[in-house]
């Protein structure tokens, strides 16, 4: 048997703050899913100031934990650890079935996939970027998957790899009209175009480990956003329009959504002082664990620490 891939990640969020919140409420989406052949080894998150922090799951099958903070603070840092268990991919076939599209049609109106196949509040259609979709010659073909493949390359060939260019809350026209833009940026172009396609089509937040991308436009912090689509025959697959790849046993996935909005990792509310900051910083470590070795049993351990 061949040795097994284990990601060790370190994701750290430190806040800085001008004057002294008095009180700080927070909400996380850091956990990675165990789902789908990934499992989650280890998780834990640290806080300073030290907080006592409760988890749910949302709508999305995503956990989410959320503290409460009361007391004056500058600084919030926050650090969650995470050991994973890639899933194996399996190489796709070249095509789908001739009933594909029809399959796809009968979708649109699922209350299941309803999210997915709508735009949400980042993928609105717009007439840039129909003009978009006219002026590259960006037609869905006689067969979805290879219709998706194509516009993966097309964005990545298309748009530049520009960190700093945009927020992660802009709007993909910014990326549209100045053909420069991050990883959610084109994952929100991608998704827009294939829900236009009536593709059910979401956004993936995560982990990327960069070995074997070439750098060519890998994120410098390992964070990362993709795609998954609905396909028939196949079930959800991950395309990465940044690095020109399908999604495999390097990213790691920790939550979906309809758009970055669902699956940001941080998110909060301050009463009192003003945020003057944020600094974040991610580590994705790979190592190989021989098969039935003691480290490859484990189960799940999920652990909330406060600092010493």
């Amino acid at each position: 048997m061949a040795e097994a891939v284990h990601y060790d990640i370190e994701h750290r969020s430190r806040y800085h703050y001008s004057g002294s919140p008095k009180q700080c409420v927070m909400m996380l989406c850091l956990k990675p899913r165990n789902d789908r052949g990934q499992r989650v080894l280890n998780f834990g998150i640290e806080t300073d100031p030290a907080a006592l922090l409760t988890s749910e799951q949302d709508c999305f099958g995503n956990t989410r934990h959320v503290f409460n903070l009361n007391g004056e603070h500058r600084v919030l840092e926050i650090i969650a650890r995470s050991t994973v268990s890639p899933t194996h991919f399996s190489p796709l076939p070249f095509c789908l079935g001739a009933g594909a599209w029809k399959e796809i049609r009968s979708w649109k109106d699922s209350f299941a996939l309803w999210d997915f196949v709508h735009p949400s509040a980042l993928t609105r259609p717009s007439s840039l970027l129909a003009e978009f979709v006219e002026r590259h010659g960006i037609q869905r073909g006689e067969d979805p998957l290879q219709g998706l493949l194509r516009l993966s390359d097309m964005l990545h060939q298309r748009f530049r790899y520009a960190p700093g260019s945009t927020s992660v809350m802009s709007s993909i026209e910014q990326i549209l009209q100045s053909g420069g833009g991050v990883c959610q940026d084109y994952a929100h172009t991608m998704i827009a175009i294939a829900r236009s396609w009536s593709i059910p089509a979401r956004y993936v937040s995560g982990y990327l480990h960069l070995a074997g991308l070439d750098g060519e436009q890998a994120p410098d912090n390992a964070t990362h956003a993709w795609v998954e689509c609905l396909l028939p025959e196949l079930g959800w697959v991950g395309f990465d329009p940044t690095n020109r790849c399908l999604a495999d046993e390097r990213h790691v996935r920790i939550a979906v959504g309809r758009d970055y909005r669902d699956v940001s990792p941080t998110r909060g509310i301050l009463r009192g002082g003003e945020s003057a900051g944020i600094e974040v910083d991610v580590k994705v470590s790979a190592r190989t664990v021989s098969p039935g070795s003691r480290e490859e049993a484990f189960s799940e351990r999920t652990r909330v620490l406060s600092p010493k």
